[in-house]
């Protein structure tokens, strides 16, 4: 019997491992092939078809394969039928090539070990990627700002707008407006010069925190104040903050050794302020530490796009 590229290749079935089946029947001068996935590729039933280990060679169901193809070059130089390679069934004949077939265990393995891989590089991966913004525009309330496409929108979340990263679900940015009916502001600087303004941000961060569990504690500090004139004229007020939360791994224990304090979180919050229509607009963005770090410049891209809007009358 010849080379398997002497022939023309169309589908049939017979099952050999997990991952596929592989078929011939001969009608004169043709033999015809199938897998059951449709797709032989590195790894998954015939290793030696693709000549690059990341690529996969295609033969979808009923396309043939002609003679002088790269892959059917590539097969045949590699797998030539010989004598107890196939048996007959009726007007068929079967290929047994035993090599073909991925042993089951190496293959759970490979993909185990895979999953795992990918899940370990996933947040090293998400800060390597490029962010792609988009803008949220409120003409009802007046503001808008840039922020990650992929963050997904958070409702019922008490502020005026919410969204939160779906990888680091630590992370997450909002906007609160201050009521026109009990607050008249002209400008951020009725909040004071941007220090005092800083210390009244994180008075209201630590009074929302504000915990009834036992051996509960909280640092917080303030990094940074600032000030800047947006492209439209008007003042915002930029602050940093951050807060650790502590909490205790028995706060039931009497003796004060067995109340050890471990860190829960460390976060840092970000205020840009601006005043508009009356009010006063808070975008508030939120990120651990650790992420900080790596997504700064993004952050900072977020936080510079902030604008209050004038609403029409």
């Amino acid at each position: 019997m010849g080379r398997i590229s002497d022939y023309i290749l169309q589908p049939h079935t017979h099952s050999y491992s997990k991952f596929g089946s592989l078929s011939v029947y001969d009608t004169g001068k043709v033999m015809r092939i199938l897998q059951a996935s449709n797709i032989y590729g590195a790894g998954f039933g015939i290793p030696s078809i693709s000549t690059c280990p990341k690529r996969h060679a295609t033969i979808a169901t009923g396309e043939a394969l002609a003679k002088s193809g790269p892959i059917a070059r590539k097969f045949s130089e590699q797998h030539s039928l010989k004598t107890g390679d196939v048996e007959k069934e009726g007007n068929s004949v079967v290929l047994e090539k035993k090599d073909f077939a991925v042993p089951r265990r190496k293959a759970m393995a490979l993909i185990f070990s895979s999953f795992l891989l990918s899940n370990y590089e996933l947040p090293k991966i998400a800060y390597a990627q490029s962010v792609e913004f988009r803008e949220y525009i409120d003409t009802f309330d007046g503001y808008s700002f840039m922020y990650p496409r992929n963050w997904i929108q958070v409702r019922g979340a008490g502020a005026d707008i919410f969204f939160r990263d779906p990888l680091v679900l630590d992370e997450n940015l909002s906007v609160e407006i201050s009521s026109p009916s009990s607050s008249k502001y002209k400008s951020v600087k009725d909040l004071g010069p941007p220090q005092e303004a800083g210390k009244g941000v994180l008075r209201q961060y630590l009074t929302e925190f504000m915990s009834t569990r036992l051996g509960v504690r909280r640092e917080s500090s303030v990094l940074s104040t600032s000030s800047r004139v947006a492209d439209d004229g008007k003042l915002y007020y930029e602050v940093e903050v951050n807060i650790k939360s502590y909490a205790n791994n028995n706060e039931l224990a009497v003796m004060p050794q067995d109340r050890v304090a471990r860190l829960e979180w460390d976060r840092r919050y970000l205020s840009v302020l601006g005043v508009e229509n009356n009010c006063l607009y808070e975008l508030r963005i939120q990120t651990p530490e650790k992420v900080f770090v790596q997504e700064e410049s993004d952050i900072r891209a977020i936080m510079d796009s902030f604008r209050v809007n004038k609403i029409a009358a």
